[in-house]
């Protein structure tokens, strides 16, 4: 699991593909913008946020599949009845597009 607060490198990229595979978990702070990866569990990433004081209502996550870039936004921790979101996908259509912009942002090296 590795924490990242500006866009990674072609080599960070690699890096996190070698150790984990072309499939990433991601758990993003979309208010700070600070991307976690590899996480085993969304929940790590979660975790992490928390002690470095992300509030859990700005805590979201999801994934990419560095192969084909695609993005997702499923998540178990985004199973949130007390913010509307009775689904693991992220429903608030505001809140998807920051974290899938966040994404994009952040792999940038993937679309050149």
């Amino acid at each position: 699991m590795k924490e990242f607060k500006n866009p990674l490198t072609q080599k960070e990229i690699t890096e996190l593909k070698d150790k984990f595979g072309n499939y990433l978990k991601l758990t993003i702070d979309l208010e700070k913008e600070i991307v976690v990866a590899g996480c085993l569990l969304h929940a790590d990433g979660e975790t992490r946020l928390l002690r470095e004081g992300s509030k859990q209502s700005d805590i979201w996550g999801g994934g990419i599949d560095l192969a084909n870039k695609v993005i997702d936004t499923t998540a178990v921790l985004n199973l949130r009845p007390n913010q509307d979101n009775n689904s693991l996908e992220i429903i608030d259509a505001d809140k998807r597009k920051k974290f899938i912009n966040i994404v994009k942002d952040f792999f940038q090296k993937l679309w050149p």
